[in-house]
């Protein structure tokens, strides 16, 4: 943890989570890219590198917050929806206009979402975990995809094919799929006692 942290060491809440950049498409392969104290690691797994990075913040935490004071909550990863590749390999999403119905069509439960579940495990500090993995994978009709940028009739048919070809199958469109992650966390706080009913 850096060392503006110590301005969190007060706040009634913090929401952490972290997911879509630890991949090795992101991370130079793991090699020469992931540091640990002063230790940089030739060759690490991306995985492998999150867990490590998880236990830090978890150390971090259970250190320094104040349960009497600040509630802590960590919303976990997000799915993306890439058809025929990932982001920088021609994936697409752009013509997904339904949620999934058949369960069986549902990727496989983030291996990350495991790891964290296990650090907040061990942890002394109460997290409340905010787990939108299930729920963000049956929304792949809900990224913004070619529409991210101005698509119209006026771009060339090259500047056309170049916004189809970069889709970006990761954010989500606005009203969509984060208004239920800010109910689910208005849900618990209101739980723990931290808002109110009345609007």
């Amino acid at each position: 943890m850096d060392r503006i942290t110590s301005i969190y060491h007060d706040a009634d809440v913090l929401i952490f989570h972290t997911g879509h950049w630890w991949t090795h498409d992101k991370t130079s392969r793991g090699e020469d890219y992931y540091q640990e104290g002063n230790h940089v690691y030739p060759r690490l797994k991306a995985l492998d590198a999150y867990t490590r990075a998880l236990s830090t913040w978890a150390r971090w935490v259970d250190k320094n917050i104040d349960t009497q004071k600040t509630l802590v909550l960590f919303r976990g990863y997000s799915i993306t929806h890439f058809r025929g590749g990932q982001w920088n390999s021609g994936g697409q999403c752009h013509k997904e206009t339904e949620p999934i119905f058949n369960t069986s069509h549902l990727t496989k439960y983030p291996s990350k979402m495991r790891s964290v579940e296990n650090v907040v495990r061990m942890m002394k500090t109460p997290v409340i975990y905010l787990n939108v993995s299930t729920l963000t994978d049956y929304r792949k009709d809900g990224h913004p995809s070619i529409y991210r940028r101005m698509y119209t009739k006026s771009l060339s048919p090259e500047q056309q094919m170049a916004i189809e070809q970069s889709q970006d199958c990761s954010p989500w469109c606005l009203p969509g799929v984060p208004d239920t992650w800010n109910e689910l966390l208005y849900a618990s706080l209101l739980k723990v006692g931290r808002g109110s009913w009345e609007t």
